[in-house]
């Protein structure tokens, strides 16, 4: 069957999985067009996109590659670690370089960051690129730059502007509509973080308040729904309050990479919509998976299950195992468990109101 006919299914309400999801275009743009998120162009949208390009652990398999991630959120794009391969990935993907110029790293274990040596490789030949921002703890940007600065550049220049920018625990990003935390992980010793990535808050728009106000479509109801006042023809002024329902926090993503513990996280994870985690090990070697400060499935689903979580993916697979068989260990303890293949594509969203439409051009 052709890539682009590929089964679409749900999840959950707010859920939605695809495999090689850009050939999926026009399916995704079908599907939004029967939701209320066919007014995404003109609002803050109100999801976050996973892509898995790599699901591996430790090294690749026949179906699975090292570990990395894109995540995307309107205009953005954050490339989460970067293990050896991950260029070809986002090329089979379909996802191009485009706008792929913020990598995060977990930590600094070689089968998360060998990838970066390649990309640079080929950004340097083939292409454009105004400059590329990678975020990490020190310990990592360290060994990071030994690989970029001493093997692949050796003494010469990048091809763009290039920043190693040290982070520690807090918000290291922010633009208008969301941003990106820093919290610690432990694994064996490393300088390793998570990142939680959450949508503002909002109060939502309630058109049946707007309804029967016999507020006009157009520019005052935009307004309103931004959470200004206004004056309409006839001369009433309507408060933002009359038209906005209760505040909903935004949609908060978590993404953890490897850990040997899990109550730690317990705080950041709680009543997060998707937690993305490693789960290297089966309960049956709970013993190696102590030892190599890994997590086995049963311990992240009892993360999520503790922690609130509306959706969990393992990912860190090992060769060692069936899929269905982590599936099942995971399944039985959080039943929201999916285990995430490469390529696989998956969007976290909310059940969302209907805003106010843009008026027709002409």
């Amino acid at each position: 069957m052709p890539p682009s006919l590929r089964r679409l299914s749900f999840l959950t309400p707010g859920v939605q999985r695809q495999r090689q999801p850009l050939l999926l275009a026009a399916t995704y743009r079908a599907f939004i067009a029967h939701t209320h998120f066919g007014i995404l162009e003109r609002q803050p949208p109100t999801l976050f996109e996973i892509i898995f390009l790599g699901t591996s652990a430790s090294a690749p398999s026949v179906r699975r590659n090292l570990p990395a991630q894109v995540i995307k959120h309107d205009e953005y794009r954050f490339l989460v670690d970067c293990g050896e391969g991950t260029q070809r990935q986002i090329l089979q993907s379909g996802l191009g370089f485009k706008r792929l110029n913020r990598i995060l790293i977990t930590h600094a274990h070689l089968d998360h960051i060998l990838g970066l040596a390649g990309l640079l490789s080929t950004l340097m030949r083939w292409e454009t690129m105004e400059e590329m921002e990678i975020y990490g703890g020190a310990g990592s940007l360290d060994r990071i730059r030994d690989l970029l600065y001493g093997v692949v550049l050796r003494g010469g220049t990048p091809p763009m502007p290039l920043h190693l920018i040290p982070i520690r625990s807090g918000v290291f990003f922010k633009d208008a509509d969301f941003s990106i935390s820093a919290f610690p992980v432990h694994h064996r010793g490393s300088d390793s973080f998570g990142y939680l990535f959450e949508q503002k808050g909002r109060r939502p728009f309630l058109p049946e308040k707007a309804e029967e106000l016999q507020i006009p479509p157009g520019p005052w109801r935009r307004e309103l729904a931004a959470g200004g006042e206004v004056t309409l023809p006839d001369g009433r002024r309507i408060a933002p309050e009359m038209v906005l329902g209760e505040f909903r926090p935004g949609i908060r993503l978590v993404n953890v990479g490897d850990t040997g513990e899990t109550r730690s996280l317990e705080p950041v994870c709680h009543d997060a919509d998707a937690l993305i985690i490693e789960s290297t090990y089966m309960e049956s070697e709970a013993d190696l998976a102590r030892q190599f400060s890994h997590l086995t499935a049963r311990q992240a689903a009892e993360l999520a299950a503790r922690a609130g979580v509306k959706k969990l993916f393992l990912t860190h697979i090992s060769r060692r195992y069936r899929e269905k068989d982590i599936l099942q260990e995971a399944q039985a303890i959080f039943p929201d468990t999916v285990v995430a293949r490469d390529f696989d594509s998956f969007i976290v969203k909310r059940e969302e109101e209907a805003l106010p439409p843009q008026p027709s051009a002409g």
